[in-house]
């Protein structure tokens, strides 16, 4: 089978129609809102930042553990933070940061 004129085919540059220009646009058009909708939740969405919360990642025996604690219950974990052990740096930062006094007690002797 004989393809005639592929050469000039071949040589030119693709035309886009009316059809391909309008399907180009349309997807264009859904990525962007797609865009600007993800953008939008993201900046609507999750908890506005408290000012008395306590957040601190350590070391734990299975693996790495988070303490969140906010308002009352992270005033009592900074007022008796011995039964924390090991984490007494990262811990003093964030209730320094929160606003609370850091107290550690000293160990008992009997």
């Amino acid at each position: 089978m004989i393809m005639q004129d592929q050469t000039r085919r071949l040589s030119e540059p693709l035309q886009w129609g009316r059809r391909e220009r309008t399907v180009a646009a349309v997807l264009l058009s859904c990525v962007v809102l797609a865009a600007l909708a993800l953008g939008a939740y993201a900046l609507s969405s999750g908890a506005p930042a408290r000012r008395d919360c306590i957040n601190v990642t350590f070391a734990s025996t299975l693996g790495g553990a988070y303490l969140h604690r906010c308002g009352a219950q992270a005033r009592t974990v900074c007022a008796s933070p011995g039964a924390l052990k090991g984490v007494e740096g990262a811990l003093r930062e964030a209730c320094r940061q929160a606003g609370f006094p850091y107290e550690p007690r000293a160990p008992r002797t009997p």
